[in-house]
């Protein structure tokens, strides 16, 4: 009798981990699901053979002990069918209740139930067939810097299904969210896959994000800097007055607290707005400005000499 190989029947090797062998198994099932192959007897077959090497290789304690008998089938072999687990190199009749049936919960090949012992094969038609989970789906939604402020919903089309989206106000650029049972549908009863969403916000001309924190850049006047003045800060939630200090230097910042963006995980927590001052220097100047400006350099030099 020759060993059947499920790992070869998978396409994966021994040291595969379960992730990747959860992957091999849904590819082959899928392609060779007898809803696919009506009529076609060498995929049904495949599709049992897939179906039994995952039972098996899918659940740690089965593949752990199927590992186990890789390395003595012939020792178990000639001895008759039944293996004495509590000794990976002893052999030796099972007693009658230690068949592959009772380890493996029954239902496969007549390889392992001739094996095992317990059984002529005829198990294998009551023998369950695995669900197979749905492929999961993922997809991209962009969002304004506003939508984020506030919070938003999309309607997206998912396999010509329309599925209405809720993103809480702060989340941020790359975060993933997962809606499960939303992804491709199981085969022979298994669970749908789940979808996911990846958020990209999309940049804001005006506005610079830093955690729940916004940085602006606001221009001003060399007179309103100079003789300070009431300035317009633009934020998100609309143009605020404040008053610009009589000598404000290029690059002072102002703090604006609680305009920035809501906290992802508790709204009631905001960032704040950071203005940055941008002191213009006036270009193209008449002659009559070009004297006062002497005029106001010159009285700044006799100030700092009599310092």
């Amino acid at each position: 009798m020759d060993y059947k190989d499920y790992y070869k029947i998978l396409g994966v090797n021994k040291n595969a981990s379960k992730e990747e062998i959860k992957k091999a198994y849904r590819k082959l099932a899928v392609k060779y699901h007898p809803d696919k192959n009506q009529d076609n007897k060498a995929a049904e077959s495949k599709f049992k053979d897939i179906t039994e090497a995952y039972e098996v290789l899918g659940d740690e304690q089965k593949r752990k002990k199927y590992d186990m008998l890789g390395a003595n089938w012939k020792q178990f072999e000639n001895a008759g069918g039944g293996y004495e687990w509590s000794s990976p190199f002893g052999g030796g009749q099972a007693g009658s209740g230690g068949g592959f049936e009772d380890l493996f919960g029954g239902g496969f090949s007549d390889f392992f139930q001739q094996f095992f012992g317990g059984g002529d094969g005829r198990q294998q038609q009551r023998g369950r067939t695995a669900g197979v989970p749905g492929n999961d789906y993922e997809t991209t939604s962009e969002l304004h810097l506003n939508e984020v402020y506030l919070g938003t919903s999309h309607i997206l089309n998912i396999n010509g299904d329309r599925l209405r989206v809720k993103f809480k106000p702060g989340i941020k650029d790359g975060e993933r969210l997962r809606i499960r049972g939303k992804g491709a549908p199981g085969i022979n009863g298994g669970p749908a896959g789940d979808l996911y969403i990846k958020v990209k916000v999309q940049p804001h001309p005006g506005f610079q994000r830093q955690g729940d924190d916004l940085q602006v850049t606001v221009k001003v006047d060399l007179y309103t800097a100079v003789l300070g003045g009431k300035i317009a800060i633009p934020s998100l939630k609309g143009s605020m007055q404040v008053n610009l200090p009589k000598g404000s230097q290029n690059g002072k910042k102002i703090r604006l607290k609680g305009l920035g963006l809501p906290n992802y995980k508790d709204n009631s927590v905001k960032g704040d707005l950071y203005a940055n001052i941008e002191v213009l220097i006036p270009k193209n100047l008449s002659p009559e400005e070009e004297e006062l400006f002497k005029q106001l350099a010159a009285l700044q030099k006799h100030k700092f000499q009599q310092v």
